[in-house]
């Protein structure tokens, strides 16, 4: 009996899904340029746009971190499913965090605050990257 590797595919996330993983991405980035900004300028209403953006993010990313839960129905369980809910759970737990630190005197927010930043929209892109392209689990049959 020979055995054949064989890709198991992931079944594509709902599209609704999508749009709203998709949705964190440049909500994240564009916090994280806010704090880039008010890092330069040190005008404070650059530290208040990236707070509003982090908490659009993170409705969105819970929102989807719920699809996410969802998602590991019995049926439709994979590896790839399991690492993106785990991706995903770490860019919500960091981007709370972040907001948090964000809710801060303004002052007192840098630079750590640009550096959760930064980290969380890495999450993010990770998270969306799983999200959109799920690897595939070769395994024999």
């Amino acid at each position: 009996m020979a055995y054949v590797p064989y890709a198991r595919r992931t079944a594509p996330i709902h599209p609704v899904h999508a749009v709203i993983i998709a949705g964190t991405l440049p909500l994240f980035g564009g916090a994280a340029l806010s704090d880039l900004a008010y890092f330069r300028t040190f005008e404070i209403q650059w530290q208040n746009f990236a707070s509003w953006l982090i908490a659009g993010g993170l409705v969105l990313a819970g929102v989807a971190l719920v699809f996410a839960l969802f998602d590991l129905a019995p049926a439709r369980r994979t590896g790839a499913r399991v690492v993106y809910l785990l991706v995903l759970a770490a860019t919500f737990i960091v981007g709370f965090f972040n907001a948090l630190h964000h809710a801060r005197d303004a002052w007192a927010s840098m630079p750590a605050g640009l550096v959760m930043s930064v980290i969380v929209v890495i999450l993010a892109l990770v998270a969306t990257w799983l999200g959109f392209c799920p690897p595939r689990m070769g395994e024999t049959r």
